[in-house]
């Protein structure tokens, strides 16, 4: 841990869109008990004019820094991120820090909200203002964990329209931006945590390289995306350790291998592959066609990774093992870089298919779609309408419902929804016990619409491993259970 000149900071909370000011009274008492000195940008989240835009709201933070001093650490929360970055960037000289408040996206000079931040609902065509979300509709703005039936109340009972163009007009941002300190506080029940971003960032991904430098920090507090309002508590405690540049860093030791590179958890021999467009085929030996398992990796993944996920070792070691057990292995790249991205996503898994299925070595009617980790939502269009070709759709530790919060709605990439159009579809779902519980949750909710519809899902417990664990766990649990899931999926196959 790090800390900045001492801990007096005065803090500057600036709130999401649709709310204001009065989003952080429980907070800002709490913090104010302990000694600290707290503005509140009254404005600059939603209930200004029409008229207003981004512009607006970053002077109305650099008049609250002004007001509060020299020693400022900056609170955006989700669209608030983007006027305290602003400010800082202007008001250098008086911002210590700046607060990520569970802010979906990363915002560069140039980018709008809408750019960055998915969830938030578009302008209607020509209208100067974005309507607030009616009371069941909060969680597409992030996820409602924790809040009482009171606190959504408040939320849908106190919110204001958003000036429209506070969400599609650029910010700007210099060069000297990427040198202010950061802190993200991170809200696990929407799908944030340091650990998925620490792998983030050690994929390459550009926006979060900036987040790795010395000095930027990250903390959580177990909740939803209200943590104002369902845990001021806990909320305040994290701010006063950002002020005092306490937290978790992103970076990786000096030598360490990212996780999703380690070694397979099996032994299992290279095999020759076969590489077309961006689908590798793994061939079993002899000559007649035989049929296939394609392994479809998750998501989303920033674009330009490398090496891609089709030769990250979890995915080779499995289309090898299927090769050497008989069936013909595949692995492929999608392009799920964004939420939006699921239906671009799902358009190459089809086109994988299709190249596979008319491959000479594959037998067309037998093949298997395996899904994992954040790839669960690709599963849903296959579980919806099975073709008779699909002889089994298995699952690892998959995540089976959008997050909340990132601007995916509707049932097509729900399988939880999907699964009662599976019909005799045997489904194999290898479920981890050390699961990130928002994971977890909806594997529950699948588990449960799969009982109630009569859905033939064998699941296969994995109690001691871990997300990930064909690379992070080698154990003999772990071997134990990706040989029963290869043993169920090539069985259906044979059946």
């Amino acid at each position: 841990m790090t800390a900045d000149r001492g801990t007096e900071a005065a803090f500057v909370l600036v709130p999401e869109a649709h709310t204001g000011d009065w989003v952080w009274e429980q907070v800002a008492a709490v913090l104010r008990r302990a000694g600290a000195r707290v503005f509140c940008a009254a404005s600059a989240g939603a209930g200004s004019a029409p008229t207003a835009d981004l512009e607006t709201h970053i002077a109305e933070v650099i008049r609250q820094v002004e007001e509060a001093g020299e020693r400022v650490v900056l609170v955006g929360h989700g669209y608030g991120l983007l006027p305290a970055l602003g400010a800082a960037d202007r008001r250098r000289d008086r911002v210590l820090r700046v607060v990520h408040l569970d802010a979906a996206g990363l915002p560069e000079d140039g980018d709008s909200a809408l750019d960055v931040l998915p969830a938030l609902p578009r302008p209607p065509g020509g209208r100067a203002e974005v309507p607030p979300p009616a009371r069941e509709e909060w969680h597409r703005l992030g996820s409602t964990d924790g809040l009482t039936p009171a606190a959504l109340d408040q939320l849908a009972a106190r919110a204001l329209p958003q000036p429209a163009a506070t969400l599609t007009q650029p910010l700007r941002l210099s060069e000297s931006a990427a040198r202010i300190p950061r802190t993200g506080v991170l809200c696990p029940a929407g799908g944030s945590t340091i650990d998925r971003l620490r792998w983030m960032a050690s994929l390459g991904d550009p926006r979060l390289s900036l987040l790795t430098a010395p000095g930027n920090t990250f903390l959580e507090v177990p909740t939803g995306h209200w943590p104002m309002l369902s845990e001021p508590d806990l909320l305040a405690k994290a701010l006063r350790q950002a002020a005092a540049g306490e937290g978790e860093s992103l970076a990786l030791p000096p030598g360490q291998v990212p996780d999703h590179l380690r070694p397979f958890v099996l032994d299992v021999p290279d095999r020759p592959r076969e590489r077309r467009e961006r689908v590798d085929l793994y061939p079993p030996d002899g000559h007649e066609p035989r049929p296939a398992v394609v392994f479809v990796h998750g998501g989303p993944l920033p674009s330009g990774i490398r090496p891609t996920p089709r030769d990250w070792p979890t995915f080779t070691g499995y289309a090898a093992l299927a090769a050497r057990l008989g069936a013909v292995g595949v692995t492929l790249d999608h392009r799920l870089h964004t939420p939006a991205d699921l239906p671009r996503a799902a358009d190459d898994v089809s086109a994988a298919v299709d190249l596979v299925r008319a491959h000479p070595r594959v037998d067309g009617d037998r093949v298997a779609l395996w899904f994992f980790s954040g790839g669960g939502p690709l599963s849903a269009p296959w579980l919806s309408a099975p073709p008779p070709w699909l002889r089994c759709l298995a699952l690892n530790y998959p995540l089976l419902e959008p997050i909340p919060g990132h601007g995916t709605d509707g049932d097509r990439f729900r399988p939880a929804a999907a699964v009662r159009g599976a019909g005799n579809l045997p489904v194999v779902l290898t479920r981890v016990g050390l699961e990130d519980p928002m994971l977890d949750a909806t594997v529950e909710r699948f588990l449960g619409a799969a009982g109630e519809c009569g859905a033939e899902v064998e699941v296969i417990a994995a109690p001691h491993c871990r997300h990930g664990f064909e690379t992070l766990d080698h154990t003999a649990e772990a071997r134990a259970v990706v040989r029963e899931a290869m043993e169920r999926v090539l069985g259906d196959l044979d059946a």
